[in-house]
């Protein structure tokens, strides 16, 4: 009786076995999350840039790297090969947070030492602390540590995207690097959508004061200081990204502005001292951003936008000196404080603006 009851243990164990084998070689060799290498018999298929992001930081070659949130999603790798003649590659992680970009940062450079990397430093995240942070990205894929890697290979997850790519290739549905996590083909950039997708705030009575986000910013530049101090040979170009008018009709009416504007001094008063960085103030873009037609919401812009952002950005425009900074910010400041942002909501202005555009 005994000896059947281990035969029979040993039979399960034996066939328990067999399948996470089996499970982790699916895993291994199809590779969903890009980890290992890059697929040539199938394109790949993406589904989520937390998992995905250390991948493609790992196995894209690239002299010049593009870091961000959602707002850098539709930037393109050919367009950044096309701008600035090198090789590129596009790693987002949406309404990430600034430890989250230093994982990824940490695996990009264990792998590969580029020449530029230009990170859209948004004033949204720059301002927050890691407090509404989530835990969602997956530690085993962004350490050095080989051993854990059992966490990918034997994941139902995994396995499960496994086989979704293997479907999505014979149905025509696999993506290419250069599309992969872009959204603006399926969005409408438009004045209307733009306005449609912003909830404006009530008036806030209590002004926050200009400190208000001193300690969360420090710790975030602190970061950013971190790469610039571990790999003086590389370039980092980092830029705020152009929000809409409509993101300052919300500080303003939020009382916040004295301490974004304290904030962004902040961070580039104390960035700017590092021989190999330079700032660019698109968010203080007046072309772009009171044109409401170039977004979706506030703050999410075209990829027409992202063409002239990389333009401007090759060019040198727009960029933030310890000579022209307060100026800068003084000007950008008396700006939106008196810009007439009761006059999106008004009929007779979109009356005449449709009139004038022919429309």
């Amino acid at each position: 009786m005994k000896q059947a009851y281990r035969r029979w243990v040993c039979g399960l164990l034996t066939v328990l076995i067999a399948l996470l084998a089996v499970c982790g070689a699916i895993v291994y060799v199809v590779d969903p999350c890009l980890y290992y290498r890059l697929p040539d018999k199938w394109q790949p298929v993406f589904f989520n840039e937390r998992y995905q992001m250390a991948g493609l930081a790992k196995n894209v070659e690239a002299d010049t790297v593009l870091v961000g949130t959602s707002m850098a999603a539709n930037y393109r790798a050919s367009w950044i090969e096309e701008t600035f003649g090198t090789s590129a590659v596009r790693l987002t992680i949406p309404d990430g947070y600034y430890s989250e970009f230093d994982q990824l940062m940490n695996v990009l450079f264990r792998a590969q030492d580029p020449e530029r990397v230009i990170f859209g430093m948004d004033v949204s995240i720059l301002i927050r602390d890691e407090s509404g942070l989530t835990g969602a990205m997956p530690e085993y894929l962004y350490n050095s540590t080989p051993l854990d890697d059992i966490q990918y290979l034997l994941n139902k997850d995994t396995l499960y995207y496994s086989v979704y790519t293997l479907l999505a290739n014979r149905w025509g549905r696999g993506d290419t690097l250069d599309e992969g996590f872009t959204w603006d083909r399926t969005t409408w950039w438009n004045h209307m959508e733009a306005l449609e997708n912003y909830q404006r705030p009530a008036v806030a009575e209590e002004q926050l004061p200009a400190d208000a986000y001193a300690e969360h910013v420090a710790a975030n530049v602190q970061v950013v200081e971190g790469w610039l101090q571990a790999h003086p040979e590389t370039e980092f170009d980092l830029f705020l990204p152009p929000y809409s008018i409509l993101f300052w009709d919300r500080v303003i009416r939020e009382s916040r502005a004295d301490a974004v504007f304290a904030a962004i001094r902040q961070a580039v008063e104390r960035l700017l001292p590092y021989e190999n960085v330079k700032i660019y103030g698109y968010l203080m873009d007046e072309e772009i951003v009171t044109n409401l037609d170039n977004y979706c919401d506030n703050i999410h812009h075209s990829g027409d936008v992202c063409r002239q952002v990389l333009a401007m950005l090759r060019a040198d425009e727009g960029r933030l000196t310890e000579e022209n900074l307060e100026e800068t910010l003084a000007n950008w400041h008396e700006f939106v404080i008196h810009y007439d942002y009761d006059k999106f909501w008004d009929q007779d202005y979109w009356m005449q603006w449709n009139a004038e555009h022919g429309a």
